[in-house]
């Protein structure tokens, strides 16, 4: 059956559909108040497409592909090509083009697998939706819903699809993501205006914007690229704040573009005065350039990062940006809420206690009447009240009149029933303490209600904090008879009875202390941020070895400027009594201490933190806005996991800068010697080709570097990225190559007396088992013969290495300019290469000792 949907989908995103009565709309788009069937939905799936914002072309294997062709670094080869090829250098052109291809293959095939490796990953973390399909509710991924798709909506949940609401009960959506509005707004079922603004639509939602409290039922009217969040991101571009060490990448990129500019200026007219030809001066200058810059950079980056994506989620970590891998390396400050994190997270339900202290049968049964008729998002805390229930509890004898949802500025949630045999109606009111006893005027008692005045307050609020103290989290439970009606709302929250408290406990994680001082070791540091009272978070805190001395609660907070915020966040252990606006507040203002801020959380008031964090980490059953503003997702909530994703990120971060110490030394230094070498001999001392296969050949190694081991030492501690230090390491260990190189120039010359095509076999040769060798020797800090290299770099570095000794006696040596070297000059070179090594070990450890020299004088007041 054709559902002929696609010309009405168009229209309606187009029109103003918010205007038109929702049982009109519901037959335009042929659809009903019980959803569409299965079978229509799938070929209206077929029809719209996916929904989702954007196409994902760029990760197609074609488009990466291409991607690669757009690198500076392959543009300056192909342009090289060209100038051969134009002056009838055809074979040189033919030589650099394979060369050139080859080396896109390599990074593609590379980038592109770990792209898919991605997407696999991501795929274990997608969204769902329910949907009403075929009169039944059910869980689908937000990206198959469709034009008139029925969807249900609580809170926590992000809105998957443009469209109106058919019912809401006390529904508020955040719509700051298109509106920039901060305060979440009111929607209700009705129409809007033809002509009414985003903000002004009351009646409909959008994609993009999050469910803060209530629930509702949407009609889906527009997905995919026909939403307003769409157009919005068609027009206005947004990118994610750049991280450290993306900022740190494009600096390196700003000091190899600033060496290459010298090289090949300072090069090429210095050839020219020699009256060398001006095509081979050009290419020779273009080719140390080229030489110079690891162009494998962005496919090595993606290969490791990958493999750190995989490696984590064996581990139980999902990375959904990549990026943040790096930036969990560089954490030096976890912030984290403490309910299942820092606690067991099996909250049971220890008491239900009246006004006096005592234990109450009647509190119990007004608890698991709200606990199991309320209809809105549910939480552990409901769920421990809920599995005490028995069967003579007789919940069936009450009935559900209404419900008063929870949200995060009342911090209650009422529940209306009608009693057995009565009249009236009970609305039953739970809390935090304070916030319950906000609306109420009187206790109950023996003898029935007394009056609440400033003793009986402070007797409860006594009891409470008592409990709090010895580690419960206390909840107040009140009570209010009224009259029958057809709706109830917050304006009925008043004039309620006190009827007593519920005590909840959640003890500590096992082996948490030492999960915490492992942390420590690391040089990370945890703070907690808790809604919780400050009692209870100081007693978590003191028991499993948490500082806990310095707290500061939300209200406190609410009287600080950024200013003293700023002041007093770094000193501050703990942060209790903290609503979700302050979360924001205190992560910015770690941030802006110089600390890289890491964030644990999973509710809906968690999002704005997650937004703001360095590195925002959810959970498997978090909410839908919690898990899409993080960038990693634990599937399983336990700081265990964050320890050992922090040590696969340092691990990941140790493996990146290897390749860029490892190739930045031994190039800069190859470079050096060839610029001044080309001034000092009557030939060049390598042809062009022979630059780009040397280059080319000493890379493949390093695509193994994502599966090298990692000494522990290099994952004890934080890290960052240092541009000044990867300028001193290469100008170091490029001095000590060109050193050897100059060496190599003297044998060639003065002893073996080599001619013109011996002479660049043989540098050839030394240049490339050089940078091979050099790999084994800075991957690690310790003596080299003390850290083994993983298997895969080992083997490739030996193939390699092997193949460039062999290269001169291979047929096609001569279409690169190559000859046979007698055996008096390869056992020359083979000495010149043992003793260059030993100069690097040596040098090695005289680097890494002055730079923690340096780092110690740093730290000092």
């Amino acid at each position: 059956m054709q559902s002929g949907l696609s010309s009405r989908q168009t229209g309606h995103a187009g029109s103003s559909y918010w205007s038109i009565p929702s049982k009109k709309l519901l037959t335009d788009l042929r659809s009903q108040p019980k959803g569409l069937s299965a079978d229509e939905a799938g070929l209206r799936l077929r029809e719209a497409g996916l929904n989702r914002i954007g196409t994902r072309g760029a990760g197609t294997a074609v488009g990466t592909f291409i991607r690669q062709f757009r690198s500076p670094l392959v543009l300056i080869l192909i342009f090289a090509a060209v100038v051969s090829a134009f002056v009838g250098e055809g074979s040189e052109a033919a030589i650099i083009g394979v060369i050139v291809l080859a080396s896109c293959i390599l990074s593609f095939t590379q980038e592109h697998g770990a792209s898919r490796a991605m997407e696999a990953l991501k795929a274990r973390i997608g969204r769902k939706a329910l949907v009403l399909r075929d009169g039944h509710e059910t869980q689908v991924a937000a990206e198959e819903i469709v034009p008139g798709d029925v969807v249900r909506l609580s809170a926590g949940n992000l809105v998957p699809a443009d469209g109106i609401l058919l019912e809401a009960r006390d529904f508020n959506v955040s719509e700051s993501a298109l509106t920039g509005e901060t305060f979440p707004v009111v929607k209700a079922p009705g129409v809007s205006a033809p002509d009414a603004q985003i903000g002004q639509r009351s009646n409909a939602v959008f994609t993009g914007t999050s469910v803060r409290s209530g629930t509702a039922t949407m009609l889906a009217v527009a997905t995919g690229s026909n939403t307003e969040f769409a157009g919005i991101a068609a027009t206005i571009a947004h990118t994610a704040p750049e991280t450290e060490f993306a900022r740190g990448i494009r600096r390196f990129g700003y000091l190899m573009t600033e060496i290459m500019l010298a090289i090949v200026i300072l090069v090429f007219f210095a050839n020219l005065l020699l009256d060398r030809p001006a095509v081979d001066s050009l290419l020779f200058s273009l080719a140390l350039a080229v030489g110079l810059t690891p162009e494998l950079l962005p496919a090595i980056i993606s290969v490791t990062l990958a493999r750190g994506a995989r490696t984590m989620a064996a581990n139980g970590v999902i990375v959904r940006r990549l990026d943040a891998i790096e930036n969990l390396g560089s954490m030096d400050l976890l912030c984290t809420d403490k309910t299942g994190t820092l606690t067991e997270g099996v909250i049971r339900l220890d008491g239900c206690m009246d006004a006096d202290g005592a234990n109450s049968a009647q509190v119990r049964l007004w608890a698991l009447l709200n606990a199991t008729l309320q209809a809105g998002m549910a939480n552990p805390l409901d769920e421990a009240i809920s599995s005490g229930k028995t069967d003579g509890d007789r919940l069936g004898d009450y009935v559900k009149v209404d419900e008063i949802p929870y949200d995060f500025v009342r911090k209650r949630l009422s529940i209306i029933v009608r009693e057995p045999s009565s009249p009236e109606v009970l609305m039953i009111c739970k809390g935090a303490v304070s916030n319950v006893l906000e609306v109420c005027s009187s206790v109950v008692g023996e003898g029935g209600t007394r009056p609440l005045d400033e003793t009986r307050a402070k007797a409860i609020d006594d009891r409470m904090r008592s409990w709090s103290t010895q580690g419960y989290r206390v909840l107040g439970l009140a009570i209010r008879h009224l009259s029958a009606k057809s709706s109830y709302g917050r304006d009925d929250e008043r004039e309620l009875s006190f009827a007593g408290f519920l005590l909840f406990l959640d003890p500590p994680k096992t082996g948490m202390a030492e999960t915490l001082k492992a942390l420590d070791a690391r040089g990370i540091k945890v703070k907690m941020i808790t809604g919780d009272n400050c009692y209870v978070a100081a007693h978590l805190a003191e028991t499993i070895g948490l500082p806990h001395h310095n707290l500061l609660t939300g209200d406190e907070l609410a009287k600080l400027t950024k200013e003293g915020l700023f002041g007093r966040a770094a000193r501050t252990d703990i942060f209790a009594e903290i609503d979700p606006n302050q979360k924001e507040r205190i992560i910015a203002a770690l941030r802006r201490r110089g600390h890289v801020v890491g964030y644990l959380g999973d509710g809906i008031n968690d999002a704005p933190a997650l937004h703001e964090a360095d590195i925002g980490i959810s959970v498997d059953g978090a909410v839908d806005v919690a898990r899409e503003a993080a960038d990693m997702i634990l599937l399983k909530r336990d700081l265990d996991v964050v320890l050992r994703g922090v040590d696969d990120g340092r691990a990941t971060f140790a493996n990146t800068m290897k390749y860029i110490a490892i190739t930045t030394s031994a190039n800069f230094g190859n470079m050096i010697s060839m610029a001044l070498a080309s001034l000092a001999l009557p030939f060049l001392p390598l042809l062009a080709p022979q630059i780009l296969l040397n280059n080319f050949l000493s890379d493949v190694p390093s695509l193994a570097i994502a599966t090298d081991r990692v000494d522990p030492d290099q994952t004890r501690t934080p890290q960052h990225w240092n541009i000044g230090y990867v300028r001193r390491f290469m100008v170091a260990f490029g001095l000590v190559s060109s050193a050897f190189d100059f060496v190599t120039f003297g044998f060639l010359i003065l002893v073996a007396s080599a001619t013109e095509e011996m002479f660049q076999t043989g540098w050839f040769v030394e240049s490339l088992i050089t940078e091979l060798a050099i790999v084994l020797i800075v991957r690690t800090r310790k003596a080299f013969w003390r850290s083994r290299p993983s298997a895969t770099l080992s083997w490739l570095t030996l193939a390699v290495g092997l193949f460039a000794i062999a290269i001169p006696y291979l047929p096609g040596a001569d279409w690169f300019g190559f000859v046979p070297l007698p055996a008096s000059i390869t056992a020359g070179l083979v000495v010149i290469t043992l003793a260059y090594l030993v100069a690097s070990e040596a040098t090695k450890h005289w680097f890494f000792a002055r730079e923690r020299r340096h780092a110690t004088r740093r730290r000092r007041p």
